[in-house]
C-alpha cells in the first residue's frame, strides 16, 4: 500500500506500473448519517438501512467497483457507537474503501474508528494520498472542528501542493466533504467551503486532476471549477430540497437516493454516472 499522509508525514510516492494503465471503476457514496442501532436519522428515516440498500445496490451492479469512496458525514453525531455501526456496514462491501470526514463527524472518533485501515494520519487533519490504483486518490479533511462550514488551513494546502507536484502526469481524483462553490440553495450555502480561492489556485496548476468529489449538499451537482470539474454525490439517506429562493426554509425528503460511479479509461479520461437506488418498472426492450 502506497499512502501519503498529512503534513507531518513523508512525501508522496509515485511509481510506474503497467497495471496503472488499466480501466478503473470508482463507486462514490456520501452522507449516510449512520445512527446508533435502532435509532432513526432526524427521528424519521432509517439511515442505517438506507446505507445497507446503497451497498447492496453497488454489489448487484453488473460490474463491481474497484474502489469505494465515501465523502463524509459517515455518522450523524460523531459518537463511538455510530462509528461501530458504520464500520460494520462498510465492511460488508468486501471491497476496498476510502473515507474522509464531514461536518457531522468527530475527527478523533473518526480517526480511531478507521485507524486499522492504515491510510489515516495519526494526528492532525485527516489528509492522505492513496497511490495504489490507476487513479491517484487524494483525501482532504475540509472540516473545521466545532463548525459546519469547510476550510483547509495553510499547512494543509502546502501538503496538497507538494503531493500534487510529486506526479503531474498520473490521473488524480481529489475528494473533500464541502463543495467549494455556492450552489444557490441558501441554507446550504451558509455551510459550504468558505474562501475557496487558495484551494482553487493549488488545483488550477495541475492539469491531471480529473475530478474533485464532494458531498454535504445531499444532491447531485456539477460545476466546472479550478481547471477541473466538481461532482457532488447525493446522500444515501435524504435529499436536500432544491429551493433557490433566498428566503427558502430548510427542508428535505427521504429520496430519491443514489450513488455515483466514476469510470476511468486510459486515453479517454473520466466519465461519471448517477445510479439511483430503488425498484423501478422495467427492464424494457431498448429501441
Amino acid at each position: 500500500m502506497r499512502v501519503t499522509m498529512s503534513p507531518r508525514h513523508a512525501g508522496a510516492v509515485s511509481r510506474s506500473h503497467p497495471e496503472w494503465e488499466l480501466p478503473m471503476l470508482i463507486g462514490h457514496l456520501s452522507d449516510p448519517h449512520v445512527r446508533p442501532r435502532g435509532q432513526l436519522y432526524q427521528g424519521v428515516v432509517d439511515s442505517n438501512q438506507a446505507l445497507r440498500e446503497a451497498i447492496d445496490h453497488l454489489l448487484r451492479m453488473d460490474r463491481q467497483p474497484d474502489l469505494i469512496l465515501v465523502t463524509g458525514d459517515l455518522v450523524d453525531e460523531g459518537r463511538p457507537d455510530e462509528y461501530e455501526v458504520a464500520r460494520e456496514l462498510l465492511d460488508t462491501l468486501g471491497l476496498p474503501y476510502l473515507v474522509i470526514p464531514g461536518n457531522h463527524d468527530h475527527r478523533e472518533q473518526f480517526r480511531a474508528a478507521f485507524a486499522d485501515l492504515g491510510y489515516l494520519p495519526g494526528e492532525g487533519p485527516l489528509h492522505y494520498c492513496m497511490d495504489d490504483y490507476p487513479v491517484r486518490i487524494i483525501g482532504l479533511d475540509s472540516c473545521v472542528p466545532g463548525a459546519h462550514h469547510g476550510h483547509i488551513d495553510e499547512a494543509g494546502l502546502r501538503w496538497l501542493t507538494e503531493t500534487l507536484a510529486s506526479d503531474r502526469s498520473k490521473p488524480t481524483l481529489v475528494m473533500l466533504h464541502h463543495p467549494p462553490f455556492a450552489c444557490g440553495i441558501p441554507y446550504m450555502d451558509e455551510y459550504r467551503y468558505l474562501d475557496p480561492g487558495p484551494l482553487a489556485s493549488v488545483l488550477d496548476r495541475c492539469a491531471n486532476v480529473e475530478l474533485v468529489l464532494c458531498g454535504h449538499v445531499h444532491r447531485p451537482m456539477l460545476r466546472r471549477w479550478a481547471g477541473t470539474v466538481v461532482c457532488a454525490c447525493p446522500s444515501t439517506v435524504t435529499e436536500i430540497d432544491l429551493q433557490l429562493h433566498p428566503a427558502a426554509a430548510p427542508s428535505s425528503h427521504a429520496g430519491p437516493r443514489g450513488v455515483m460511479l466514476h469510470l476511468w479509461e486510459p486515453g479517454l479520461g473520466m466519465v461519471s454516472h448517477l445510479s439511483q437506488i430503488g425498484a423501478f418498472a422495467g427492464p424494457y426492450p431498448f429501441a
